[in-house]
């Protein structure tokens, strides 16, 4: 019996050098890849999956250190943005090379971190993409500035830089709990089970570093490791202005708000945009089959 409710999915590997990548790869036709962000895994995309794979070929890795993928320690990984680039492409090329992908023709689905790292990726590759799909993600520079929303009024520094935001991270497993819960992830409480499978590959605190790191390579200023490969690939957006763009977006997301959406409006005047009052960061939890249909349409178009 799957453990995961609505996640019928085979499990497949590709081995990075004695590190295992995780992803699905489900249906037949032009690919989809999903990037999921923090603290998620591709469980995220099991709805638009499921949607999709009887016209597309839907894969969606999990990042090294999260959901089924393996979880090594920093001595045998570096939990980096650009390491998420360098999985992400050598997934798709992978895939391409090995087991019949296309060379052309993806749509990139991005949410949350997914978004720097699928936009850095298409930045790479720019002949791959043929269409996007933005959840609520940036693939720029906040345009707050140095100023993070966070909720619950912590310090971002704090939970960055600090051994109690390490205490939250890897003892308590806040961060990944809270983003399960209404108001700070969603805004109508996930099924019992659902929540459940969100939270499984990080029940055991020897799973958490990567959720850590993750917040602590958010770039805020130039200095900031991960700060050229985010800046980059903002710069590069402009090359795929010409394509297909729908954007699903929750309005009551605390973290990424309106301002963001704003800014991917600018960049992407012509995109589908919708905007839910009602949902939060997990928008495909809020809204179910209202951003399904809008998918599926704007794929099968």
């Amino acid at each position: 019996m799957n453990r995961f409710p609505e996640y019928p999915f085979a499990s497949h590997r590709l081995d990075l050098g004695g590190v295992r990548l995780h992803y699905v790869d489900e249906g037949s036709g032009p690919p989809v890849l999903f990037v999921h962000g923090n603290p998620s895994w591709s469980y995220l995309w099991r709805w638009p999956i499921l949607t999709l794979r009887d016209r597309f070929r839907c894969v969606a890795p999990d990042h090294v250190g999260m959901g089924l993928s393996d979880k090594p320690g920093e001595d045998r990984y570096a939990y980096t943005l650009a390491s998420r680039v360098d999985d992400l492409d050598a997934l798709v090329e992978y895939l391409i090379a090995e087991r019949g992908a296309p060379e052309r023709g993806w749509t990139l689905a991005m949410h949350d971190w997914g978004g720097p790292i699928g936009a850095a990726w298409a930045a790479r590759r720019p002949e791959r993409v043929e269409r996007l799909v933005v959840l609520n993600t940036a693939a720029f520079p906040n345009p707050h500035g140095e100023r993070v929303r966070v909720p619950l009024r912590v310090p971002f520094r704090v939970l960055r830089d600090t051994r109690l935001g390490e205490r939250m991270f890897l003892r308590h497993n806040l961060f990944a709990r809270l983003a399960t819960l209404p108001p700070l992830g969603v805004r109508r409480p996930m099924p019992k089970a659902v929540r459940a499978a969100f939270l499984a590959p990080t029940a055991d605190p020897a799973n958490r570093r990567a959720i850590q790191r993750f917040v602590q390579d958010v770039p805020l200023r130039p200095g900031d490791p991960a700060w050229p490969l985010l800046h980059g690939a903002g710069e590069a957006l402009a090359a795929f202005a010409h394509l297909p763009v729908l954007i699903g977006w929750g309005l009551r997301d605390v973290v990424l708000d309106r301002a963001m959406l704003d800014e991917w409006r600018r960049r992407f005047p012509a995109a589908r945009t919708h905007a839910y009052e009602d949902a939060g960061h997990y928008v495909l939890e809020d809204t179910g089959y209202r951003f399904l249909v809008e998918l599926r349409d704007f794929m099968c178009r």
